[in-house]
C-alpha cells in the first residue's frame, strides 16, 4: 500500500532525529578517553608484568624499555609530559581485563594482534610496534638443535596467550608430543626455566632474547631455529574509542616516520624551525593543522620524537644490536631497508 506523504515525512523526520541521537552519543565515546586524560593529567599505560628491554623498572623502580618508550611518547604527544603516565603491569590473563574495564587507557606490551582479539574482544590494534615470531629456549646442555627433537619435552607456557595456541598445533601438526608447564608471568617461567622444571621455554623470539640476557651464563642457552608462528606485536585500544584510537595510531607512525625521515631526538628541535621537506614540516607542526585534527597541540608529534627518539633510536637503545638483548632489525626495518616499518603520509 502507498503511504502518504504525511507519513513518509514522519518517518523521515524520525529516522534522521534517531541518527543524529546516535551520531552524538558516537561522538561521546569516542572523546571519552582522550577527555579523561587530559582531565587526569596522565597516562595509564598497561605493560608486561618485566621483560628486560621491553618493559621493566629499573633500579630505581623507573620503568623503561622499548614497550615503555610508546606510552612515554604518547603521554608526550597528549600531555606534554613523557613523565605523565602510570605503568599498570598487566599479565597475559588480566591485561584485556584492564583495558575493557577502562583501569588502563592502552595496553603497550607484547600482545600479538590476532583475528579473535580484534573482532570478537572487542579491541582495536592500532599498529605493529614489533613484528615477532614464536621461538624456543632450550639449555645447550640438552642437546637439541631443532624443535623437532622436543618429543617428550616439558615446555614452560604462559597462560592465556597465542604461544600457548601455537605451541598445541605445532607440536599436533609434527606428530609429538608435550607435557606444558604453565607459568603466569615472564619471572615465573625464567625461574622454572633455570630451576629445571622444563625442559624448554617457548614464547616470542624477542622475548627469549630478552629473558636470555639476563641469566648468569646466557652462553650455556641457545635459541632452536624454529620460528612457529607469525607475532606481530602492537598497542592496542577499546574498541569503538575511534578519536583516542587516532592518537595513538599516529603518534606510533609519527615515531617510525621520523626515522624514515631523518628526524630524531638530536635534530627535530632544529628541524621544527628549518626544513624544506613539507611532510617533515606537517610531521612537526610548522605546517597544516594536523594536531587541530587529532585535538592535540601542534606540536604533539614533536612532543613525541623529544621524548625518547624516533622508533630507530628507541630500538637501538633498548633491544637492539648493542645491547644485551642483541636483536638485529629484520622485519623490523624501514621499508626502504627491506623491512615492513611503512606509514602512510602525514598531510
Amino acid at each position: 500500500m502507498a503511504e502518504n506523504q504525511e507519513e513518509v515525512k514522519m518517518k523521515r523526520t524520525v529516522f534522521l532525529g534517531a541518527l543524529t541521537v546516535a551520531g552524538v552519543a558516537a561522538g561521546a565515546a569516542a572523546a571519552a578517553t582522550l577527555d579523561d586524560v587530559k582531565a587526569r593529567g596522565k597516562l595509564n599505560c598497561g605493560v608486561t608484568t618485566g621483560l628486560v628491554g621491553f618493559a621493566a623498572p629499573d633500579a630505581n623502580g623507573e620503568w623503561t624499555g622499548f614497550d615503555v618508550s610508546v606510552c612515554r611518547a604518547v603521554a608526550a604527544a597528549v600531555l606534554g609530559d613523557p613523565a605523565a603516565v602510570e605503568f599498570v603491569p598487566t599479565t597475559g590473563k588480566t591485561r584485556f581485563t584492564a583495558l575493557a574495564s577502562g583501569e588502563v587507557d592502552m595496553l603497550a606490551r607484547n600482545t600479538t594482534w590476532t583475528f579473535s582479539r580484534d573482532v570478537d574482544l572487542k579491541f582495536d590494534f592500532v599498529g605493529v610496534n614489533y613484528y615477532d615470531g614464536q621461538g624456543f629456549l632450550v639449555p645447550k646442555a640438552l642437546g637439541v638443535s631443532s624443535a623437532k627433537d622436543l618429543d617428550g619435552a616439558a615446555v614452560c607456557i604462559q597462560t592465556g596467550t597465542t604461544t600457548e595456541l601455537n605451541l598445541a598445533d605445532y607440536f599436533r601438526k609434527n606428530n609429538i608430543s608435550y607435557e606444558p608447564v604453565p607459568i603466569e608471568t615472564n619471572a615465573e617461567g625464567q625461574q622454572q626455566y633455570l630451576a629445571g622444571a622444563c625442559d624448554a621455554y617457548t614464547t616470542d623470539a624477542s622475548g627469549l632474547a630478552a629473558t636470555r640476557a639476563t641469566f648468569e651464563a646466557p652462553g650455556d642457552h641457545i635459541l632452536l631455529p624454529e620460528i612457529i608462528s607469525k607475532e606481530p606485536l602492537g598497542p592496542l585500544v577499546r574498541h569503538g574509542d575511534n578519536e583516542w584510537g587516532d592518537v595513538v595510531r599516529w603518534t606510533l607512525n609519527a615515531l617510525i616516520a621520523a626515522e624514515e625521515l631523518g628526524v630524531s631526538s638530536a635534530n627535530v628541535a632544529e628541524m621544527s624551525g628549518n626544513t624544506n621537506n613539507p611532510e617533515v614540516a606537517r610531521l612537526l607542526g610548522t605546517e597544516g593543522e594536523l594536531g587541530a585534527m587529532l585535538g592535540l597541540s601542534a606540536d604533539w608529534a614533536k612532543n613525541a620524537i623529544m621524548a625518547g627518539g624516533n622508533y630507530g633510536e628507541i630500538f637501538a637503545k633498548n633491544i637492539g644490536e648493542e645491547t644485551p638483548i642483541g636483536l638485529a632489525r629484520g622485519l623490523n626495518a624501514q621499508w626502504t631497508d627491506g623491512g615492513l616499518l611503512y606509514t602512510p603520509p602525514f598531510r
